[in-house]
């Protein structure tokens, strides 16, 4: 009895030291992860760094130069709520990703589909907005259609700007046309305007914009947009700190109904329009 009683007890020392070590090590693990945080680096440098691309109203240069858009006040408010200063780098849109994780930014804000591809190299927050695919088509180059159907074959040249969700949709419901990827976005309209491709497919509202803008040369062949995809902001993969806060800014801003309100200024009125050229 007396070996066992000394062996038991051993083995309860044992087992003791090593739950102690286990929680000192995950308590320095939480706290190693906290000081890594992008959160806390923002805090210290008082700057975020937004990178982004331009797309029409997510983010546009107004009259004066100045960044505009609905992605432009979603990225003051999330500064201003962290009270820290912002900082916009714009980046082409098919290099973004790899600047993020690269370190030139802290976070993309520029209206960026979650896609189980993109998920692979980085993070997502929940979605704190939804977009859709829709198409604008050329009067001269394409009159007369009513469905994509309509414009999925090889004959049928469509404008998409390059890496972004438009390209991967035109890939999935027009994969017999003939697809025409643009890195500039005013590059891919000037192409539809000229009666060069027959559609463009891009994210609402931008068909909607243009076939107001140009009634004599562009129409919608569709009621409404053909695809439904979240949009979420983007960060460096093993950053649990910077993506709660995040997520919790997402739910806070959404109960305010703020999230809805600039939503709706600049993807469902037409008062921004005098801003820009």
């Amino acid at each position: 009895m007396t070996l066992w009683r000394t062996i038991n007890t051993g083995l309860a020392a044992v087992i003791l030291i090593i739950g102690v070590s286990t929680a000192v090590w995950a308590g320095s693990t939480r706290q190693d992860l906290a000081q890594d945080s992008t959160l806390e680096t923002i805090q210290k440098k008082q700057t975020l760094r937004v990178g982004f691309s331009t797309f029409k109203p997510w983010a546009m240069k107004d009259k004066n130069g100045e960044f505009i858009g609905f992605e432009i006040d979603v990225a003051k408010r999330l500064a201003e709520d962290m009270g820290v200063k912002i900082r916009f780098i714009p980046t082409k849109w098919d290099g973004i990703i790899p600047a993020l994780l690269t370190g030139k930014f802290d976070i993309i804000i520029g209206g960026m589909g979650i896609t189980p591809k993109r998920n692979l190299k980085v993070n997502f927050s929940d979605p704190y907005e939804f977009t859709g695919m829709s198409i604008i088509a050329s009067k001269s180059a394409a009159p007369d259609k009513s469905s994509l159907e309509g414009f999925n074959n090889p004959d049928t040249k469509v404008s998409v700007r390059l890496g972004t969700t438009a390209e991967k949709a035109a890939q999935n419901f027009l994969p017999k046309a003939n697809l025409l990827k643009f890195s500039d976005e005013a590059a891919s309209i000037q192409e539809l305007l000229n009666g060069k491709v027959a559609c463009l497919i891009a994210s609402a509202p931008l068909p909607e914009t243009l076939a107001q803008k140009y009634p004599q040369k562009l129409y919608l062949p569709l009621k409404g947009d053909f695809t439904k995809e979240p949009i979420g902001f983007a960060v460096r993969k093993g950053d649990p700190d910077f993506l709660n806060y995040l997520n919790n800014w997402i739910k806070v801003t959404n109960s305010e109904g703020w999230l809805e309100a600039r939503f709706n200024y600049w993807f469902k009125s037409n008062q921004w329009e005098s801003l820009v050229e």
